[in-house]
């Protein structure tokens, strides 16, 4: 996929409102009133004057402008009730949102009088009259936009979009129709989702179920999803949701045996025994399945989540973007991502926006996502007044010029209805569509609480609002489809299977794990100890380096590159040239080059990450004529490369990349961070889903942060990357933490995460002084050869072999200046010793170095960030039994560094030097300068 090519069905680059409103030439297009501009009014009134005119030949100038001003007056009341409409709609199943008809859509309101209503007015075409009534007309409207579905779509601004929508919903003969044979499909779900809750409420009493009743149309809903999807070309769907009515999903829509739920509430495990791992309550699971419809087959996938609502979302999206890259479906049209959401979390949590954000962007687009709203109109005890300040949950979505339709969640045709009508738009314009289905919790938000503490008068109503099934069962029986006894046949045949599947469960042992499958095939659990080496070749052949430098400082004749970047490009030349100084760009640039060579992929996503935040990167090239880009790295044959510069986003982008890492093993993705603390940002991604996915939900993730960290007197924000939590995240071999100090090993540890056969999330704490620091080079042996990852970089200048007697261990930037700080006192006994990987802890190499140091005497930890930040107390205790193991019992290791702080860093220059040369002078056993200075002036 080339880097300017979007995922945007058939139209052209950009989202579709981005672009101005296509021209109106046809007259059908004004009469359809989809664009009331002055200009088309006029056309109207124009057409309308003639055709009243040949209507009534004989008639005086004043009837035919008359006749001519009322088919005006119509066609704007045809237009506001395509605006507001939905206001009026019937949407709520409980009767307690009361839509009163707006002034504005009355014909009093558009000037017609009692005597004005059955006189035929010349509409044009609109509704499918030539010549109408206003009662005819109103009739027809009220049917379309004031029933059980409000529609809300004349915010779109693309023409062909609100055409489309038109279309179906408006017209004195639409209606929503399914067959018999549809009719008992749907009521068959809605039996099943109800049943199904019932059952869990019968045997097991008073446990958390977030069941879905009330809901239980979105069942055959989601049916049609699928049904539909798979007929316009779907061949995967990737599902998020939250916890209430996933046990429902997972068992009636996605097939997950009953057997294995009815386990799980038993205490059962998910997972055989031998697996491992901490396992996650039963309504945050996942699953995957293959459903088929009429011949068409489709791969059902419902994510893990945890319970920070619409969490999940981001990760969806990513997924859904790797398989569509990996099929090279640049459209989206094989593969669709369905997003269920709360009504209070869809308005509440700003991660939704953030996700919409991605719909029309290059990098980030999935070809259009369905989000379908449960909206139970109180989120767990807060109504809706109190929970957004819009009137439908749905309005953000307007920020994308979505479609939202709302539809009363006691009408499972009409809701079924919407979800097809959704699977045909999306797949049509490759554009998010919401459907906001207005239903109700029948119980509290779980089936523990008592809701009538907060929402008495609702609660009152539900107790006396029969369920979705007995009210479409009477239709059913008054249309003649179905009898009485077809229900209860129906009912009883489910509910025995359930009770059969009950008994299963006594003995029910999963038999699989489910992961490395798939994609995934071939990989697996590290075989190694946490504290092994699992090292891998990563090295590369000389000639092939100098090939990949060749592309990286080779500027085509037709590219106009900016003259500074002409410069660093020559400085890179030399490097190939002389084999000496590599930076840490341009070990990137190789380690990421390389990878491609061999047939790997690489996707580099966040903000500036073109550039690079420190104009440090230069992966595209900007065509200073033209502005046309060159991405040299995309045109290394074999693999494919793509760097984006994300949306101003860190939640959302980086479980976008999360979700991406998850579905494409083969790709290294990396996210980057501005400056390393942005991704505070993104916190709930990295605990709950980077940091113990694999535990909780057994799904491995090769995933790459790179977080600028390092104390230059930039203050509290663009100090430090928060090293101390990653660390404190660290158990179970779960992720690795890094900070390198070298270009070389910076590119061994980005190859190594691709070439080993297991996958681990890398945090990567990069550099920004180091980026051009003078001793931060490497040498072309560093990535030749035999070289590799290194957890572990010996001094510079070490002392003589046996003679150390204070080692100093740190990490990052703080040990060039240690050493040339020890250097200039002249300090033959000092060594620093840099600890490049800090999870998986490398004690076994540390081990082996203390015991080649018999005149050991001190060890100190160094470190840039206060003592309660960092890694002092993640190593405190891991050093001392080092030391105890190399044999130097009862020596305990001592700290070097700033003081505890509540901020990360000063943001005084002065007060930021002075606090480096302190922590310095005390690593190295030095008078610091603060004490230095007085001594000094009584001399």
């Amino acid at each position: 996929m080339s880097d300017d090519q979007p995922i945007f069905p058939e139209r052209e680059p950009g989202p579709s409102w981005a672009r101005p409103n296509w021209p109106i030439a046809e007259l059908d297009d004004i009469n359809l009133g989809l664009d009331p501009t002055e200009a088309t009014i006029e056309a109207f009134k124009k057409a309308a004057t003639e055709k009243a005119a040949a209507a009534t030949p004989a008639a005086n100038p004043d009837v035919i402008r008359r006749a001519a001003e009322d088919s005006i007056r119509a066609m704007m009341l045809i237009r506001t009730y395509r605006v507001r409409g939905h206001l009026a709609a019937k949407l709520d199943p409980l009767g307690l949102h009361h839509s009163e008809l707006p002034a504005d859509l009355t014909p009093e309101y558009h000037g017609f009088g009692p005597g004005d209503l059955d006189r035929p007015i010349w509409v044009g075409g609109a509704l499918g009259f030539e010549r109408a009534t206003i009662n005819e007309i109103v009739k027809v409207l009220q049917a379309n936009y004031c029933g059980v579905v409000g529609v809300e779509y004349m915010h779109i601004n693309d023409l062909e979009e609100r055409r489309f929508l038109q279309e179906r919903i408006e017209g004195k003969d639409a209606e929503i129709q399914f067959t018999p044979e549809g009719k008992r499909s749907i009521l068959t779900k809605v039996i099943e989702a109800e049943q199904w809750e019932k059952f869990l409420a019968r045997k097991y009493v008073g446990t958390k179920r977030f069941g879905l009743d009330g809901g239980e149309s979105a069942v055959p809903a989601l049916e049609a999803v699928i049904k539909y999807g798979g007929q316009y070309g779907v061949t995967e769907i990737d599902v998020g949701m939250a916890h209430r009515g996933r046990l429902n999903i997972l068992s009636n829509v996605m097939g997950k045996p009953y057997r294995a739920i009815f386990n799980e509430f038993a205490g059962g495990a998910t997972n055989p025994a031998d697996v491992g791992g901490s396992g996650d309550v039963k309504y945050h699971l996942g699953t995957s399945s293959d459903r088929e419809f009429d011949g068409n087959k489709v791969h059902l996938s419902l994510l893990p989540n945890p319970s920070h609502l619409e969490a999940v979302d981001p990760v969806v999206l990513g997924k859904a973007r790797a398989v569509m890259t990996l099929r090279e479906d640049k459209h989206g049209k094989t593969v669709l991502p369905v997003l269920l959401h709360g009504d209070a979390a869809f308005a509440g949590q700003g991660i939704v926006a953030e996700c919409l954000a991605f719909s029309g962007l290059p990098g980030y687009g999935t070809g259009g996502t369905i989000h379908f709203i449960i909206n139970n109109q109180v989120g767990f005890t807060t109504s809706p007044q109190f929970a957004r300040s819009s009137p439908y949950p749905s309005d953000v979505a307007k920020s994308v010029q979505a479609p939202i339709l709302h539809v009363n969640g006691d009408d499972p045709e009409a809701v079924t209805f919407c979800c097809k009508l959704a699977t045909e738009f999306r797949q049509t314009f490759g554009r998010d569509i919401v459907i906001d289905m207005w239903c109700y919790r029948r119980f509290g938000h779980n089936e523990g609480d008592e809701p009538s503490f907060t929402q008495p008068l609702m609660y009152a109503a539900i107790r006396q609002h029969p369920p979705i099934s007995a009210i479409y069962e009477q239709r059913l029986v008054n249309e003649g489809v179905i009898d009485a006894k077809w229900v209860e046949e129906h009912t009883k045949a489910y509910v025995d299977h359930l009770e059969e599947e009950f008994q299963a469960a006594v003995s029910y042992l999963p038999n699989k794990a489910d992961w490395f499958e798939g994609r995934w095939t071939g990989l697996n659990q590290p075989e190694e100890t946490v504290t092994g080496r699992r090292n891998t070749t990563t090295a590369v052949p000389e000639d092939e380096f100098r090939k990949i430098g060749e592309a990286l400082t080779t500027v085509p004749a037709d590219v106009h590159v900016h003259k500074t970047l002409q410069r660093i490009l020559d400085a890179k030349k030399a490097m190939f040239d002389t084999g000496e100084g590599f930076d840490w760009a341009t070990a990137e640039a190789l380690a990421f080059g390389s990878l491609i060579a061999e047939g790997h992929n690489v996707r580099l996503s966040g903000q500036d990450s073109g550039r690079g935040t420190f104009s440090q990167r230069h992966a595209v090239w900007v065509d200073q004529q033209t502005g046309a880009k060159y991405i040299p790295l995309a045109h290394i044959d074999g693999g494919r490369f793509e760097v984006r510069d994300s949306p101003l986003s860190e939640f959302g982008v980086l479980g976008f990349e999360y979700g991406y890492s998850l579905a494409d093993p083969s790709t290294l993705v990396c996210w980057e961070a501005q400056f390393g603390d942005f991704a505070n940002g993104a916190q709930t991604i990295i605990d709950q889903f980077i940091a113990a996915g694999e535990a909780k939900w057994l799904r491995a993730s090769g995933l790459v942060m790179l977080l600028p960290h390092g104390f230059e007197g930039q203050g509290p924000e663009h100090s430090s990357a928060r090293l101390e939590r990653y660390l404190q995240l660290c158990a179970e071999d779960n992720i690795q933490v890094a900070n390198c100090t070298t270009p070389a090993n910076y590119f061994h540890i980005l190859r190594r995460q691709l070439l080993r056969d297991f996958r681990k999330p890398l945090v990567m704490m990069t550099p920004k002084s180091l980026l051009r620091h003078k001793l931060a080079v490497s040498s072309l042996a560093d990535f030749t050869g035999e070289s590799h990852f290194r957890r572990i970089v010996s001094d510079l200048r070490p002392p003589q072999d046996g003679e150390t007697k204070r080692l100093v261990l740190c990490s990052g930037k703080l040990a060039y200046e240690l050493m040339e700080a020890r250097d200039g006192g002249g300090d033959p006994n000092t060594e620093v010793v840099r600890i490049e990987q800090l999870y998986p802890f490398p004690s076994e190499p540390l081990v082996k170095r203390l015991q080649a140091m018999p005149k050991l005497e001190t060890l100190v930890w160094a470190q840039e960030e206060p003592k309660n930040n960092g890694a002092w107390f993640f190593v405190e205790d891991l050093l001392e039994e080092c030391l105890a193991e190399a044999g130097f019992q009862g020596m305990r290791p001592t700290y070097a560094g700033r003081a505890s702080s509540a901020s990360p860093a000063t943001g005084l220059a002065k007060r930021h030097a002075a606090e480096q040369a302190n922590l310095i002078a005390a690593a190295l056993g030095h008078s610091s300068p603060a004490q230095a200075e007085p001594a000094a002036r009584r001399a």
